[in-house]
C-alpha cells in the first residue's frame, strides 16, 4: 500500500512538473551535491573493522609495535568526526563561492573535492598510509558542506514559485536516498568485504562524475543571472528552457525582486547578523537549523541495533532490517515532497515535531519497561520507525526549504552560511555529547529530545507564517508586519505600564 501511495504521488507530482528540463537539472544538481551527504554519512560505516584492522597493521610496521586501544580509537574517532570539520569549511566558503561564480558554477567546481578525496582514500591501503583517509574524509566534508549550502539555492531558484516546496524537498529526497545507498553499497554481497573497503571509501567520484556529465547541460539560476548579474537575456532564456511556456509570470517575480533590491550588494554574513529587519527569519533558520540536529533523529539510529537485537534479530541480520530504515525515511521524504504543495510548509514541519515528541514520550516508556513483556521490544521497533517517519514527513526535508524562502536574493547566501554552519556545529555537538547523555541518562534520554521538539512545534505555531504559493517578497512583508504588530504590542504596553505608574 505504501509503495502503491507513493506511485500515485510521484506520477501526480511529475504531472505538474511544466517541463522536463527542470526535473532534469535538479535530479543532475542533486546527484553531486546533498547526496553525497547522505552517501559519506553511511558509507563510512560498513568498513569500521576493517579500517580500523588496517590503521593496526600499518602502525605494527612503522613502529614494530601494535598501537594502543585509545590511540585506534582516536584515529578512528577522527577519520569519522572530521567530515564534520570539513563540513563546517564547507559551508562558510559555499555561500562566497555561490555569488562569485554562480549556483551552478560552485555545484560544478565542488566536485574537485569529491574527486581528490576518493582519490586519497582509494590509495591509502596502496601506500600504507592512514592519514590520507583523514586528509580524504575531510575533504569529502568540505564537498558535502558547499552541497548542502548550494544546491537547496539553486534547486528553490529555478523552481516555479508554485513547485518550489517539490523541488526544494529534492534536497532531503536525495539525502535520504544517499544514506540508503550507502547501507546497501556496504552489505557484505557487494563492497562490504574486507579485500574491497578501499573500493568502497572511493566511491563518492561516481555521484562527483555523474554530476560533471550532466549539470552543464542545463542553465544557472535566472534569479543569479539576472538579480546578481544583471543578465537580462541570460536570465530569460535559462528560464524558457526550464518551465517552457509558462515563463513570464516567474519573470514577473524575479523582475519585482530586482527592482525591490535595486542599489544592494550581496550581504555577508556579519552584515546579516546585523541587520535588525531580518532578526525573526535569522531567528527562526538558527532555531530551526539546530533542532534539525538536536531533536533526537541520532539517537534513534544509535538505539536501532540495540532494539533489532533484543527483539530477536540475529546480529549478522541487523544491517539488512536497519536498510529498512533508511528506506522508510527516503519514502517518507519523498511522500513529504508530493505532499508539501498541497499541504504546505508549516503544516507538515510542525506535525513532524508534533509526532516525534509523542514517540520520544512513547518510547522512553517502552525502553523503561524493555523486560517486562516480549512484546515490548517490538513496540520499541515501531517507535523507530514512525520517529524516523514523523522526522522525513517534515523537519527533514521543510528545514531547507525554509532556510531558502525567508530570505530574498542578497541575503539568502548569507543566511545559508549561518544555517549550515549552525547545523555542522550541531552536528558536531551532539556527535560529542551524545554519548554522555546516553550514559548518563539511558532511556530517559529522549526526554531532553521530548523538550526540544515539543518547544519546536511551538515555535512554529506562532511564529512561522505559510510560505505556500508566495513569492520572496510577499514572504518577507509577512515577518515585517509581524515584527511591526510585536513592536506596537510591546509599545502599547509600555504605554499602559507608564500610565499605571502615574
Amino acid at each position: 500500500n505504501m509503495w502503491a501511495l507513493t506511485k500515485v504521488l510521484v506520477i501526480s507530482a511529475l504531472l505538474q512538473v511544466p517541463n522536463r528540463t527542470l526535473l532534469l537539472a535538479g535530479c543532475a544538481a542533486c546527484i553531486g551535491g546533498t547526496f553525497q551527504y547522505g552517501y559519506n554519512v553511511s558509507v563510512i560505516n560498513a568498513p569500521t573493522k576493517y579500517v580500523q584492522d588496517f590503521v593496526n597493521q600499518t602502525w605494527l610496521e612503522r613502529y614494530n609495535t601494535i598501537i594502543s586501544e585509545s590511540g585506534l580509537t582516536l584515529i578512528w574517532s577522527t577519520i569519522v568526526s572530521i567530515f564534520t570539520i570539513g563540513g563546517l569549511i564547507g559551508v562558510t566558503v559555499g555561500g562566497t563561492l555561490s555569488v562569485k561564480i554562480g549556483r551552478k558554477g560552485t555545484l560544478l567546481a565542488n566536485n574537485i573535492f569529491a574527486l581528490t578525496a576518493s582519490l586519497l582514500m582509494g590509495l591509502s591501503y596502496t601506500t600504507g598510509l592512514f592519514e590520507l583517509l583523514i586528509i580524504g574524509r575531510l575533504l569529502i566534508g568540505i564537498n558535502a558542506g558547499i552541497g548542502l549550502c548550494v544546491q537547496p539555492m539553486y534547486l528553490i531558484e529555478i523552481a516555479p514559485t508554485v513547485l518550489r516546496g517539490t523541488m526544494g524537498m529534492g534536497t532531503s529526497i536525495f539525502i535520504t536516498a544517499g544514506i540508503l545507498i550507502g547501507q546497501v553499497v556496504g552489505l557484505q554481497e557487494l563492497l562490504g568485504r574486507e579485500e574491497f573497503w578501499p573500493i568502497l571509501v572511493s566511491t563518492s567520484c561516481i555521484p562527483a562524475l555523474l554530476q560533471l556529465v550532466t549539470l552543464p547541460w542545463f542553465p544557472e539560476s535566472p534569479r543569479y543571472m539576472f538579480i546578481d548579474r544583471g543578465d537580462e537575456e541570460g536570465s530569460k532564456k535559462a528560464l524558457r528552457k526550464l518551465h517552457g511556456h509558462s515563463w513570464n509570470q516567474e519573470w514577473d517575480d524575479i523582475f519585482k525582486e530586482k527592482d525591490n533590491l535595486e542599489g544592494f550588494c550581496a550581504k555577508k554574513p556579519w552584515e546579516l547578523l546585523r541587520d535588525r529587519s531580518l532578526r525573526w527569519q535569522l531567528l527562526t533558520i538558527v532555531l530551526l537549523n539546530s533542532a534539525q540536529q538536536l531533536n533526537g533523529i541520532n539517537a534513534i539510529y544509535f538505539y536501532a541495533s540495540y532494539l533489532f537485537k533484543e527483539s530477536g534479530i540475529p546480529a549478522e541480520r541487523i544491517p539488512y532490517v536497519t536498510i529498512g530504515t533508511g528506506a522508510c525515511e527516503c519514502i517518507t521524504a519523498l511522500t513529504c515532497g508530493m505532499l508539501i504543495e498541497s499541504l504546505g510548509r508549516r503544516v507538515l514541519i510542525m506535525g513532524g515535531y508534533t509526532l516525534m515528541s509523542i514517540c520520544c514520550v512513547l518510547f522512553t516508556v517502552a525502553l523503561t519497561f524493555q523486560a517486562a513483556s516480549p512484546v515490548i521490544p517490538y513496540i520499541s521497533m515501531a517507535c523507530v520507525f514512525a520517529f524516523i517517519l514523523s522526522f522525513g514527513l517534515g523537519p527533514g526535508g521543510v528545514t531547507n526549504i525554509l532556510t531558502t524562502e525567508l530570505f530574498t536574493q542578497t541575503a539568502r547566501p548569507a543566511a545559508y552560511v549561518i544555517a549550515g554552519s549552525v547545523n555542522w556545529l550541531n552536528f558536531f555537538f551532539i556527535g560529542l555529547v551524545f554519548p554522555f547523555i546516553v550514559t548518563g541518562l539511558q532511556q530517559y534520554c529522549f526526554l531532553v529530545f521530548l523538550v526540544i521538539c515539543s518547544l519546536t512545534a511551538t515555535y512554529i505555531f506562532f511564529i512561522i507564517p505559510e510560505t505556500k504559493n508566495k513569492t520572496f517578497l510577499e514572504i518577507q512583508n509577512e515577518f515585517r508586519s509581524f515584527r511591526k504588530s510585536n513592536s506596537c504590542h510591546t509599545d502599547g504596553v509600555s504605554a499602559t505600564l507608564i500610565s499605571t505608574s502615574m
